[in-house]
């Protein structure tokens, strides 16, 4: 990314257009390559879950960060636990209950470089409720790829999920989620 901005940089110096607006760039997703997932402790152990269908508009330019946006969504319904117990109480009504509440959706318009990457500042909302979430992460772009890397912390129960399907207190009260996205110049 830094080598084609750079291309355009030169191309604007030769044409004369200095004062012309940075033009953001949108990203497309590869779901292929991307995942997502959280860790939670059950029991007094770590549990993994992944969701398979998700979904993100990205625009970011990390040389002007003015215009960068992102709009992501998990469909709460392809959420995968390895252990049955743990799938069917990620999928009730305690837990995302994807029927009442089919999208998990994080928006940032507030994205800001840091000493270790990246910050978007925004919203999360799951389960129809909204709270503040800041996903920190690092961003490597070659050759119109990029790859990014990063996660955030929330508290369940801010979002309405008792977890009573396993017991209130053999479930860790802070979900850890983790991202890997890769997406395309275009």
């Amino acid at each position: 990314m830094r080598l084609i901005a750079a291309s355009l940089s030169a191309a604007a110096l030769a044409a004369g257009a200095l004062s012309a607006p940075a033009i953001a760039q949108d990203w497309t997703l590869d779901r292929e390559a991307s995942a997502v997932s959280f860790e939670i402790t059950i029991f007094n152990a770590p549990a993994q879950a992944r969701f398979t269908d998700f979904d993100a508009e990205i625009t970011l330019d990390p040389d002007d960060l003015s215009g960068a946006r992102i709009d992501a969504s998990v469909r709460t319904g392809s959420g995968e636990m390895d252990t049955s117990d743990y799938q069917q109480a990620l999928l009730s009504s305690d837990g995302l209950a994807p029927r009442a509440h089919p999208e998990v959706r994080f928006v940032s318009d507030d994205i800001r470089a840091t000493d270790d990457g990246y910050e978007a500042h925004g919203v999360l909302s799951v389960r129809d409720v909204e709270q503040p979430a800041v996903l920190a992460f690092t961003l490597d772009i070659e050759n119109g790829r990029a790859v990014a890397r990063g996660g955030f912390e929330v508290s369940r129960s801010d979002f309405g999920i008792t977890a009573s399907s396993w017991g209130a207190n053999n479930v860790g009260e802070t979900v850890s989620v983790t991202l890997h996205i890769e997406a395309d110049a275009g």
